[in-house]
């Protein structure tokens, strides 16, 4: 059937892998079968690989035992099927380095056993023939000898004839072609003089065992290497030939050439652990490092680890493109892949812009930053970028401590929520790390992780703080406050967890959800109490000021919930007013049309900018700090303190705008912000926070 027609994209994605693995191995080997024959027999391998890639890897081997049976047996195809697999699997299934690597490695082991079984039974044949040859007639003989030099000549595995004392005394052709040696260079050599020093051990004393009899066979894997400095891995199968009376009489070996299998496994276990843009360690070295780094092999042996992440490297992709980033993420790890081997230190790649350098058996936390600060230098050092000049600059959590009482988890933990201390103070610079500080972070770490669960389920409720008038002391509005009522921390006020929502992106879906509760809660003000009602007030955050949906979602809920615009108070901050430009957002006056309260926050923080506000159609300011705190002292305010809040609530009033001070405690406070044009109050002086019923128990008293 056609591929286009009543085929699947994955049937057709298998039929292009076969198709193409059939071209790489049908002219190696001579087998009896055409090529269609060939694509069926291939199908069917390719549904074992993908089976092993889940489950059992003796699928993956039987695939390499069947290409020996159908003689499919040149060394090349075993090379170009597995780098076609390797290509192929992943870009048909999700497969991890690890097995993907075990998978290759099953189908290579299965094609080298059979082959090996295959030689040792074309190795039997020279055995019994050379055997037979004492006992048969003269013809025979020949016959024997005539077959067995056939085996000899043809194979493809090197064929030595050695004797008891290791000395090669015959050769096939292919002994030259796997060792790259003439017969003048091996014959009357030992097999030791064909294997590297670090595996003359294992083959001598295996040997030994052959020579005086105890076993009549052995494999082992060698390593040669020629003069040019190349490596040369085979595999090697040892037989003992006996005389008539069953003594030890020489040796026949046979050398498999498996150097492109052993090198294209050892590129998929460097792929496993290394990155592959940088070429540094990942997070599967780096882990085997903090192992051997942290054994107490010495006594009172410490070790350093410093967790780097570039700044400000996501608007270098998104200005210059990916590319050039990438090129950037070289240069860094090349720099500091180079200083780290000047003292002994791994530098390891996490993924993104994030950078780990493991520093064994440090001599303290002073000479630790020292390195790190050159690090620092030389990381901030500009790179030439293709027609770009670019500097990099870096934050670093640094970790310092004894070997004993740590393990490779904690280390890199504390050193990311130390790298995250480290980006909070400013950038650029480094941070040791602190346990009590890194505390706090890490609890800041949870409430984030743990925030958007809390808004699904149910975790998060609305309590409010009266608002009163200062004329009267009469009870004018709530202001919502977002409470969390955590289950290992405990009921948390809004200021533990809202600008976590705002570095996170969830205020936005968090400040909807509150709007719709505070607009249902005044609603049923409104509706029992009429004009009575108090406004319900609720700031807004800047990210949800800029929000594009913001505008739709507040007439959403005034039209769901049925609350009149004029009951609903929103606070926004003075730099969310306007735009880039400086002009004010068109928010401002949808806003007001609707007949919504807007209220400016943060009113004052920035004297230079209020003359700004003049002309908006604003409903109020609100005012905060501690510097309102002053007076409530019986002593009264600092004049300072004084002088500044008079200038504030002054601006205000030329304006035409009421002025609102939260944070008020006592009468006295109220007393003498009210002297200075402050209109209304929250704080304990205007009553205490309240849940929304109890708010409305509080309105429905008597005056």
């Amino acid at each position: 059937m056609p591929e286009s027609e009543g085929a699947s994209d994955g049937e057709v994605e298998r039929h292009h892998v076969v198709a193409q693995w059939t071209r790489e191995i049908i002219h190696t080997s001579y087998v009896a079968m055409g090529r269609p024959e060939i694509e069926a027999f291939l199908a069917k391998c390719f549904e074992d690989v993908l089976a092993a890639c889940d489950g059992p890897l003796e699928s993956a081997r039987r695939v390499g035992a069947r290409l020996v049976d159908v003689h499919f047996t040149n060394p090349v195809v075993v090379h170009k099927t597995l780098n076609h697999l390797a290509t192929a699997l992943p870009a048909h299934r999700e497969v991890d380095q690890a097995r993907l690597v075990d998978v290759l490695g099953a189908v290579g082991s299965g094609f080298a056993g059979a082959l090996r079984e295959q030689t040792l039974d074309e190795q039997e044949i020279i055995k019994q023939s050379v055997l037979d040859a004492r006992d048969a007639a003269e013809e025979a003989l020949r016959a024997s000898e005539a077959r067995s030099r056939a085996v000899f000549l043809s194979s493809a595995l090197g064929i030595a004839i050695v004797t008891l004392d290791g000395v090669i005394d015959q050769i096939n052709p292919s002994m030259n072609r796997i060792f790259r040696l003439g017969s003048e260079s091996l014959v009357g050599r030992t097999i030791f003089d064909v294997a590297d020093t670090s595996w003359i051990g294992e083959l001598a004393a295996a040997n030994a065992d052959l020579v005086r009899g105890e076993v009549d066979r052995y494999q082992l894997e060698i390593r040669f290497t020629e003069q040019h400095g190349s490596h040369i891995w085979t595999q090697l199968s040892a037989s003992l030939v006996r005389d008539a009376n069953g003594a030890p009489d020489y040796l026949v070996m046979l050398y498999e050439d498996i150097t492109d299998r052993h090198m294209l496994q050892e590129q998929f276990r460097r792929q496993a652990v290394h990155d592959p843009l940088t070429g540094l360690p990942n997070r599967t070295q780096l882990q085997t490092s903090m192992e051997r780094a942290l054994e107490p092999s010495t006594p009172g042996r410490r070790v350093g680890l410093c967790f780097f992440d570039l700044d400000g490297f996501k608007a270098v992709n998104d200005s210059l493109g990916h590319p050039v980033g990438d090129q950037l993420l070289r240069a860094v790890a090349q720099r500091l892949q180079s200083l780290t081997a000047e003292f002994g230190a791994l530098a390891a790649r996490m993924g993104g812009d994030e950078f780990v350098v493991l520093v064994p058996d440090t001599d303290g936390a002073a000479g630790l930053v020292g390195q790190v600060e050159k690090m620092l230098a030389e990381v901030t050092r500009p790179a030439r970028i293709g027609a770009h000049e670019l500097s990099a600059s870096a934050s670093v959590g640094i970790v310092e401590r004894p070997v004993i009482g740590t393990d490779a988890e904690s280390l890199l933990s504390d050193a990311d929520i130390t790298l995250y201390r480290a980006k909070q103070d400013g950038r650029a610079q480094w941070v040791l790390f602190d346990a009590a500080l890194n505390a706090e972070a890490r609890d800041r770490f949870r409430l984030s992780a743990a925030l958007p669960a809390a808004l699904e389920q149910g975790e998060l409720f609305v309590e409010y703080e009266p608002m009163r008038l200062l004329d009267d002391r009469s009870l004018y509005a709530a202001a919502a406050d977002i409470r969390w009522d955590h289950p290992d921390f405990g009921e948390l006020g809004q200021e533990s967890f809202l600008d976590l929502a705002e570095e996170t992106g969830l205020i936005t879906r968090l400040g909807s959800w509150a709007l719709e509760e505070v607009c249902r809660h005044a609603a049923r003000w409104t509706e029992r109490f009429g004009e009575r009602a108090p406004v319900a007030a609720m700031n807004l955050s800047h990210r949800h000021c800029r929000d594009p949906e913001l505008v739709n979602d507040v007439q959403r809920i005034l039209r769901e919930t049925g609350l009149p615009a004029r009951s609903l108070a929103l606070g926004m901050p003075e730099s969310a007013l306007f735009d880039h430009q400086g002009d004010a957002v068109d928010t401002v006056e949808i806003f007001a049309e609707m007949g919504i309260r807007l209220v400016v926050y943060q009113f004052g923080d920035d004297c230079t900018r209020v003359a700004r506000l003049r002309g908006l159609p604003l409903f109020g300011v609100r005012i905060d700090g501690p510097h309102l705190d002053g007076f409530a002292d019986p002593e009264g305010p600092d004049p300072l303190d004084e002088h500044l809040l008079g200038a504030t609530t002054g601006a205000a009033e030329l304006m035409d705008l009421p002025v609102v001070a939260g944070g008020v405690h006592d009468e006295l406070q109220a007393e003498r912000l009210h002297a200075l044009g402050v209109r209304a109050a929250i704080g304990p002086f205007a009553g205490e926070r309240v849940s929304a019923l109890e708010l409305e128990e509080l309105v429905a008293e008597p005056e």
